[in-house]
């Protein structure tokens, strides 16, 4: 991965479990850093994502700290006492605001952090020579089975910007976010309010729309940094000159990185893609899209590789008498799986999703695209047919 000008990461060992390895990953940036970033949406977060919450009102970084191996999650006082220090010493080190910093933690749950073995790790690093972004990619995994990284370019205002990005995340996968630290890193210069918009925006199709478990973290967190090194004139809209060009090469790190965490799911063996289409809005299109993939006996019936009959998604009690029947689809042990969805005029409010040894079915409250008002809802027999194939 290449460097990114501005962004210096460094990792030592502040060993917060019985291992040889590096487990504090430290990245510095330039003055004038922007930043932007989006967390979880369980209630029971850590200190490290209330932090994070706090700073990212300010739009300016100058650090990044990750510790792996305790996640100092569900920890009250002695937890958020435990990043305030790291806050204070690194802060003290830069010579920065205390809102330039920004902290995440992963690991075991309901321990705090010790503080000593923190602060003594950041002595440690910041003595530290640099390192790649592969060190660091390592230094932030925990049950990670292999190092997650994904890069994109884009020519902005005549100037070619890097992106790069690392995340770690295996277990506990689902929206939103899911249970990840994800870190993105380019040396274009993008405004803070800009940034968290295109940052939003590519975590609605990515980080948000993966699952493996249907459990949701503590500690999500996601952080983009735009170092201003490139030398393209700052983005602050789309309209400006390669704003497009750098809102898909940030979409395209996001969905990279994405795909890394579902592939390396505690356990998994397959990987699933459900593509839906004809929905009256993303909301409609993700629900029944969840509905499907978070189903344990859709998920076991594709473990198990015997999902011969499963062709066909209908309402319940409702099978349009035009539909065709596909032929049946024998996934065997493909790896890879892709459903397709296909929405006809319903908006999806509601969805229990079932499986039989040979027909899914979809039981479902739906109202017409053209209806919004709320708490609405019409009878099954006012909606058309809903089909699910397998290819």
């Amino acid at each position: 991965m290449p460097e990114i000008a501005g962004a210096t990461p460094r990792v030592a060992c502040a060993r917060y479990k019985e291992w040889d390895r590096c487990d504090l990953s430290y990245v510095t940036f330039d003055a004038g850093t922007t930043v932007a970033g989006v967390t979880t949406q369980n209630l029971c977060c850590s200190a490290e994502v209330d932090l994070c919450r706090a700073h990212l009102q300010h739009g300016r970084a100058r650090a990044l700290v990750v510790n792996a191996g305790n996640s100092n999650a569900f920890t009250g006082q002695r937890g958020k006492d435990a990043v305030d220090a790291i806050r204070d010493q690194v802060a003290a080190h830069l010579n920065c605001d205390v809102t330039e910093i920004f902290v995440s933690s992963t690991g075991v749950i309901g321990v705090p952090l010790p503080i000593d073995k923190a602060q003594a790790g950041l002595q440690a690093v910041f003595n530290a020579a640099p390192c790649s972004w592969e060190d660091v990619t390592h230094g932030i995994g925990t049950t990670d089975t292999f190092a997650k990284g994904a890069t994109a370019s884009a020519m902005v205002d005549g100037h070619k910007v890097q992106i790069v990005g690392i995340i770690k995340g295996s277990g506990m996968i689902a929206p939103d976010m899911a249970t990840m630290l994800g870190y993105i890193f380019t040396d274009a210069a993008v405004d803070a309010a800009f940034l968290q918009q295109l940052l939003s925006a590519a975590n609605q199709s990515s980080f948000s729309c993966i699952t493996v478990d249907s459990d949701t973290s503590t500690s999500d967190t996601v952080l983009a940094f735009a170092t201003g090194k490139a030398g393209n004139a700052p983005l602050s809209s789309f309209d400006d000159v390669g704003a497009d060009a750098f809102a898909a090469a940030l979409s395209d790190v996001c969905r990279q990185l994405a795909h890394l965490v579902v592939r390396d799911g505690e356990g998994a063996q397959k990987f699933i893609e459900i593509q839906v289409s004809g929905a009256t809005n993303d909301d409609s299109a993700l629900r029944i899209g969840l509905a499907i993939a978070n189903s344990p006996l859709v998920k076991t019936a594709i473990a198990g590789e015997e999902v011969n009959g499963v062709c066909r998604v209908v309402p319940q009690q409702m099978v349009s008498p035009t539909a065709r029947l596909p032929q049946c689809v024998h996934v065997g042990a493909a790896k890879e799986i892709r459903l397709h969805i296909h929405l006809l005029d319903i908006e999806l409010t509601r969805c229990n999703f079932f499986v039989d040894p040979l027909v899914a079915w979809v039981e479902s409250t739906c109202v017409p695209a053209h209806r919004d008002e709320p708490g609405l809802f019409l009878p099954l027999h006012h909606t058309r047919a809903l089909c699910v194939d397998i290819t």
